[in-house]
């Protein structure tokens, strides 16, 4: 599960800011809303948490920040010598192209707190280091940092971290993350956090609506049906069945280069929906259904997945086209031990303020973004605030109290802070 997340010098984001899924030592909606850890002094992580803001102030950017981390540790090997990768670091400064980009994670993997992170440029990583917490006094696995004097990378190790460190560190460029390398060489230490960091973390930055691909085959395993059928009927979506019907066709190939056509066959995947009306079923076809219907079957198949393997769901937008009843359902599904047994954890960036309430989330659980006049993007809880038990927090929120919202000019329309 993740605990923490950090960044700076990544697009909007200038200074480094920190998010964070520890629970504070609120009584409130315990049970439900905070997952265990088995760590003595951080007893207990929130199963979701949301980030509010004004459009353009940065909540995008923070989803982008994770998976720009998840894409250089599944694709640093991949670059080229020497080209340079495509991070987009904070620009409205001078030293933008040279001054460190940072991203750090710190998961709990089986009871141990882990902390990796790197600082890197568009040209070549810095830094980068494994802490592992098996006691209170971290371990330091690894730590690989760049001599700009000497030009060469010194590396140091604990002793609870062994292997071929010799041949990672020589197979192991300056474009490239160590983790990665060592991954590739099936070391079997790093292998938990490895898929920490991309099998078990999903990331949607562009909404919740992923394509149906992974719905439909999800559909077609075991008694998987059902329960997306159940999942949409509970949404009142009028749905009582869900099939998948295979429709034969062909699929046309141009090569730019030589601008030849090839045409193959391949087989699609349709979504078909049934209703029962009157003792009647009735079959439609996914374009015939509602958007926010088809949204809701995109995001059923990775939900109940992630749910199952108890796996981390990152969705940028989540209220989009989604009716907030909806929006509500997904969270609930985070936030009840009988829908998530196995722990998994929500983390969505939304402008539905219906959730800033009391009664469905606790205060430790919502997070705001706002631009400053430099155009830099600032990261801050709610508990900053110190709401009282019972605020009206949606009421406070569009007053403007918390901030993370436009600033509407009567005559020229809306901007957003900064």
């Amino acid at each position: 599960m993740l605990l923490e997340f950090r960044v700076r010098n990544f697009r909007s984001f200038r200074e480094e800011a920190v998010f964070s899924m520890a629970a504070s030592p609120d009584s409130q909606f315990v049970a439900t809303h905070t997952l265990p850890t088995r760590l003595d002094k951080l007893p207990r992580v929130v199963s979701a948490a949301t980030i509010y803001g004004a459009n353009a102030s940065g909540k995008s950017n923070l989803i982008k920040a994770m998976q720009f981390m998840q894409i250089m540790v599944l694709t640093s090997s991949q670059v080229q010598p020497d080209t340079e990768n495509n991070l987009v670091p904070f620009r409205l400064r001078e030293d933008a192209n040279s001054f460190p980009t940072l991203m750090e994670a710190t998961f709990i993997i089986d009871g141990v707190r882990h902390q990796y992170g790197f600082e890197f440029t568009r040209k070549r990583v810095l830094a980068e280091w494994l802490l592992v917490y098996e006691s209170a006094k971290p371990q330091a696995w690894f730590s690989r940092t760049f001599d700009e004097k000497k030009e060469r990378y010194t590396y140091s190790y604990s002793n609870y971290f062994t292997g071929r460190k010799s041949m990672w560190e020589a197979a192991t460029r300056k474009e490239v993350l160590f983790l990665t390398t060592a991954i590739q060489f099936n070391n079997a230490q790093l292998k938990p956090l490895y898929q920490h960091l991309t099998s078990e973390m999903v990331i949607f930055p562009d909404g919740a609506d992923s394509g149906f691909d992974f719905s439909a085959d999800f559909v077609e395993q075991g008694t998987n049906a059902e329960r997306v059928a159940d999942l949409l009927t509970a949404a009142d979506t009028g749905i009582s069945s869900v099939a998948i019907r295979r429709l034969g066709g062909k699929q046309v190939h141009i090569d730019l280069a030589t601008h030849q056509q090839t045409i193959s066959d391949v087989e699609f995947k349709i979504p078909h929906f049934g209703h029962r009306v009157d003792g009647r079923d009735y079959v439609f076809e996914m374009l015939e259904e509602s958007a926010g219907t088809q949204l809701f079957f995109f995001l059923a198949g990775p939900l109940l997945d992630i749910l199952a393997k108890g796996r981390l769901l990152v969705v940028d937008e989540l209220d989009s086209s989604l009716h907030p009843l909806l929006v509500q359902r997904v969270v609930d599904m985070f936030q009840s031990p009988e829908t998530n047994p196995n722990r998994a954890q929500l983390i969505f960036t939304t402008h539905d303020a219906s959730l800033l309430d009391s009664h469905k989330m606790r205060r430790d659980q919502i997070w705001f973004t706002e631009k400053d006049s430099g155009q830099i993007s600032h990261l801050f809880p709610l508990l900053d605030f110190s709401p009282r038990k019972g605020e009206a927090l949606e009421k406070n929120y569009l007053g403007g109290r918390y901030g993370g919202i436009p600033i509407l000019d009567p005559l020229t329309g809306a901007r957003s802070h900064g």
